[in-house]
């Protein structure tokens, strides 16, 4: 890939920032042709190929940064090669449906999340109801011996910890999911310019 310039920060030829709703925040990236911006190993047409992986950490971390409740644009500056007509006109669907296509499958992976959370947690309880009958045996067949007691309290301790995965899940694995589906709907809606060698287009 080529140079990547920082998004917001220098100043645009005047047709990138034309038509842009106020208070749009711009996410820039340079490159030297149009077709460093997709997967070189994608065998797919241009329309549905995936983003390089590197451009599209650099426009996920930028959208990070900037403020949720602003809308989103980003402008691809060419230096060396102009695109052709035809990718320029396919560029902005083909950026739209690569994030639209990973906000899907984010939701899917919280999906699965959820159902192993929900299956994680009966199993748990599960055990955590039988160790604890299990302990209550235990204690009074021993007695009040001390080593009864401390098998006690181990079967109990070992019960409440087969309840980690799913409180894990449940207190803060899922909300991580959710914000990256999040991101790249705002991500598939966003403008897309191209600002090529010798000009500018929407």
């Amino acid at each position: 890939m080529g140079a990547i310039a920082d998004p917001g920060r220098t100043a645009q030829p005047r047709g990138a920032d034309a038509g842009l709703p106020p208070g749009t925040e711009r996410i820039e990236i340079q490159l030297g042709e149009l077709k460093q911006l997709f997967n070189s190993m994608d065998p797919a047409p241009f329309r549905s190929r995936d983003l390089d992986p590197n451009a599209e950490a650099y426009i996920v971390d930028w959208a990070r940064e900037l403020r949720r409740d602003s809308p989103l644009a980003l402008v691809v500056r060419l230096s060396r090669q102009a695109a052709s007509p035809e990718d320029a006109a396919a560029l902005p669907q083909a950026v739209h449906d690569y994030f639209a296509h990973a906000a899907d499958a984010s939701r899917a992976r919280l999906r699965r999340l959820l159902r192993i959370g929900r299956v994680s947690l009966l199993i748990g309880l599960l055990f955590v109801a039988a160790a604890i009958f299990v302990g209550d045996r235990v204690g009074d067949l021993v007695g009040s011996y001390q080593y009864g007691k401390l098998i006690q309290e181990s079967v109990v301790i070992g019960a409440w910890v087969a309840l980690w995965r799913p409180l894990e899940i449940f207190l803060y694995g899922w909300w991580p999911i959710l914000g990256e589906a999040r991101l790249f709907d705002r991500l598939a809606s966003m403008t897309v310019r191209l600002v090529g060698a010798e000009g500018s287009s929407a």
